[in-house]
């Protein structure tokens, strides 16, 4: 098994579990070699409420930012999304990738922003 192929069982394994609902949505995380995709999603109607994407694009390369920097802003991006639809407290479900580096710099970014997870 490669690390995709095991990430993407962990994926489905988490997700056979949690869901997300229109008070307490599921805030997904998404990465990739260019940026990062973080969603908030209610299960029961198949709605996304909200995203942000975070690739790196010229602005990005002109401040000479980080991955973790970038990442921690589009945190707080999607926690002041979530709280113009009046959401407080979300589930963080990481996409099965670890709890380490980008995917906790989004996390410490969406706390910031006053997400409750």
């Amino acid at each position: 098994m490669n690390r995709t192929s095991t990430r993407n069982t962990r994926h489905k394994r988490v997700r056979a579990k949690i869901t997300g609902t229109g008070s307490r949505p599921r805030l997904s995380v998404f990465r990739s070699n260019r940026g990062v995709t973080i969603q908030l999603i209610d299960d029961t109607t198949g709605k996304t409420l909200g995203m942000v994407r975070d690739t790196a694009g010229a602005k990005a390369k002109k401040k000479k930012e980080t991955r973790q920097v970038r990442a921690e802003r589009a945190g707080e991006k999607i926690a002041e999304i979530a709280k113009e639809k009046n959401i407080v407290s979300v589930i963080f479900e990481r996409g099965g990738y670890t709890y380490h580096g980008i995917v906790k710099a989004i996390a410490e970014g969406a706390r910031k922003g006053g997400l409750k997870f």
